[in-house]
């Protein structure tokens, strides 16, 4: 477990920049080693931002997209054409315009039932990261992450019962506050994550941001703390409004 990385830009536009640079560099640097990236985006729409930009004309050509495997880390339960989608913000704003092999585009299917969706989950992973034994977890080369005003992290949300699961790699989270049930990478596999990127941004994120890097232990309660026990190197990248009450890190 290493320290996490802090880095604070004046605002989103900024923000978005310094992650794509980041982005291009974690894959590269992936690729360099292994021939090919294997990465969980997030939803929401700080990446969004992201997305467009890794899309243009001046990032895109920085990678091999032929070479990533693309996977997310959670999902609502709704088709991959609504609205809601994580899959949908995704294909909207990046896939559809990058050249990567559908092989290479693992969505998590929204419209099933959610317990056998996660189960099918569960299966892609074994099989791409080619995983054997009872316990073994998937190693992303990045995972990137936002943070909700809750303190949550991908639909690990505050005391739901994702948060106390060990032994699977997927799983379907009632979420009483959202009133709907989400698909979520478990914690083991965010912590395994060789890289983790949080992208935030906004005033509304500040005391989450606090209690998420700062703040005294208390995952339950903020399920983005679990992330200080990654193995890997966590990166939190915000924008000034989001790191406005972080006392390690002033903004000045």
């Amino acid at each position: 477990m290493s320290q996490p990385e802090i880095i604070i830009e004046p605002t989103p536009v900024d923000l978005a920049r310094s992650a794509a640079d980041l982005f291009v560099q974690t894959v590269s640097d992936a690729q360099q080693q292994r021939g090919v990236a294997r990465i969980a985006l997030s939803g929401g729409s700080t990446p969004r931002t992201l997305f467009t930009l890794l899309a243009s004309d001046e990032y895109a050509k920085k990678l091999d997209w032929q070479s990533v495997d693309i996977f997310w880390g959670d999902e609502r339960t709704v088709p991959p054409d609504h609205a809601d989608s994580n899959y949908r913000m995704a294909h909207e704003t990046l896939l559809r315009t990058l050249p990567v092999p559908e092989a290479r585009i693992h969505r998590m299917r929204g419209e099933l039932d959610p317990v056998a969706a996660a189960g099918d989950y569960s299966l892609v992973l074994q099989q791409v990261f080619e995983l054997s034994g009872a316990n073994a977890v998937p190693r992303f080369d990045l995972i990137l992450l936002g943070l909700g005003p809750d303190g949550h992290t991908a639909s690990l949300f505050p005391h739901t019962s994702a948060l106390d699961v060990r032994d699977q790699l997927v799983v379907a989270n009632p979420v009483p506050q959202q009133q709907t049930t989400r698909l979520t990478l478990t914690v083991p596999v965010l912590q395994a994550a060789a890289r983790v990127h949080f992208l935030v941004a906004g005033k509304d994120k500040a005391v989450a941001a606090h209690r998420a890097i700062e703040g005294a232990w208390d995952p339950a309660e903020t399920p983005s703390q679990y992330l200080r026990d990654a193995t890997g190197q966590v990166t939190w990248l915000l924008d000034s409004a989001a790191a406005a009450e972080l006392q390690q890190h002033p903004t000045g």
